[in-house]
């Protein structure tokens, strides 16, 4: 059930996790070659009846965050299962869980039991705001701490409300947190032989993320406002909306760049007013800078600016929608997107893996498991069950394989 081709072949994830966070980790986890086994109740990941769009039985939603993992359905409410469960975590290098705290401790797979049978298991649990302080048992989601953290407040126009990130970045940064903290107790637990339990809280990763606007708080005492589509620090870093409508991006944050887009915009005169000679100087009158690069932007249409701005060496992006980025040529030449497939013929496609290794071809990937599809084989592979007992398993209702329509 491994891929020696990826270069974590060889280690065994257990993904105990719902929704986003936790399988966005474990995808990335599988993705570099780890052989996740995707324990799910009899229901399924709640994911997998997200409205609106499906492939067979599995919403869209799942399908973009479950691929390269196995699935085994098993009923946890029941003693047995409990058992089989704890089996599995002790078969595996790493345990992945996004329950709140406690939750977890009550299915009979506490961290410390489990650790103290099996030292070198490395555990992470991801919750919206930790295993410990005050709000450690609040239920959170993406939007919540994505409000909690500030960094909402700092999204949207100037003068309209707050609005959440459409990337949902709460779950997403708790997840690849997750997996950078796994990986370092990988790397450490080869020469020490011993595990860790990694903490990932979803608000902890938001603060983290504030980055130099909240060193700029810190420092300052000011309380940013909406940003809008503009750089608190550098006025010739924002969108501009061309003579077509669509928006233009520049990040001219060099003083070279800034000569640059003056001659790309035939705005010659301007490097020569004390008022915009430097970066300073052009912060302090952005107010009077930024009406003459709006004007001068609404004379032509935006790919047109793009190829100006490119040619002069300034760094520039017009604003895509979701389908003109999907079919961008550099998207699609870096194999950003896949197209997936499974032994039923079952087609999806799906965002792909960022994290490339040069001299090596990108290898297959496992379109996402039917709920309960592995069971069966995880059970006889990594348990050593023979096909008597997982019969029994299965007339039991231990062990439970969905059906999955084609």
């Amino acid at each position: 059930m491994t891929d020696p081709a990826r270069p974590l072949a060889g280690v065994r994830v257990l993904d105990l996790t719902i929704f986003l966070s936790g399988p966005f980790g474990t995808q990335i986890l599988g993705d570099l070659g780890a052989e996740v086994i995707k324990l799910e109740s009899p229901d399924g990941d709640p994911t997998r009846h997200l409205p609106p769009y499906f492939v067979a039985d599995d919403s869209a939603y799942y399908l973009s965050i479950n691929r390269n993992k196995h699935s085994i359905a098993l009923d946890l409410k029941q003693p047995e299962g409990r058992a089989l469960a704890r089996r599995l975590a002790l078969s595996c290098d790493v345990v992945v869980e996004n329950f709140r705290p406690g939750v977890i401790d009550r299915l009979g797979l506490s961290y410390d039991d489990l650790a103290a049978e099996k030292p070198a298991l490395i555990w992470c649990s991801i919750s919206g705001f930790g295993q410990d302080g005050p709000y450690r048992d609040r239920p959170a989601y993406d939007m919540i701490v994505q409000a909690l953290s500030g960094g909402m407040s700092m999204t949207g126009q100037p003068d309209g409300p707050p609005v959440r990130a459409a990337i949902p970045i709460g779950d997403l940064a708790a997840g690849m947190y997750g997996v950078i903290g796994i990986l370092a107790a990988l790397a450490e637990s080869r020469g020490s032989g011993r595990g860790r339990r990694v903490d990932i809280s979803m608000l902890d990763c938001q603060i983290a993320m504030l980055c130099y606007q909240a060193s700029y708080h810190l420092q300052s005492g000011v309380v940013p406002g909406r940003q809008g589509r503009g750089h608190d620090s550098i006025p010739t870093y924002r969108g501009f909306t061309a003579g077509d409508g669509r928006d233009v991006v520049i990040t001219a944050n060099t003083e070279r760049m800034w000569l640059s887009l003056c001659e790309v915009l035939e705005l010659r005169d301007l490097p020569a007013e004390p008022r915009y000679a430097a970066n300073a100087d052009r912060h302090r009158h952005r107010d009077t800078l930024l009406p003459l690069l709006e004007a001068a932007f609404l004379t032509r249409p935006a790919h047109e600016w793009a190829e100006l701005l490119t040619r002069a060496g300034i760094a520039n992006g017009v604003v895509n929608t979701l389908d003109q980025s999907l079919a961008d040529p550099q998207v699609l030449h870096r194999q950003m997107v896949l197209d997936l497939t499974d032994a039923a013929g079952h087609e999806a496609r799906v965002a792909g893996n960022p994290i490339k290794f040069t001299a090596a071809a990108e290898p297959p990937h496992r379109y996402p498991p039917a709920l309960g599809a592995d069971g069966a084989t995880i059970l006889h592979e990594v348990l050593g069950l023979d096909a008597a007992s997982v019969a029994a398993l299965l007339g039991r209702g231990i062990v439970r394989v969905a059906d999955h329509g084609d």
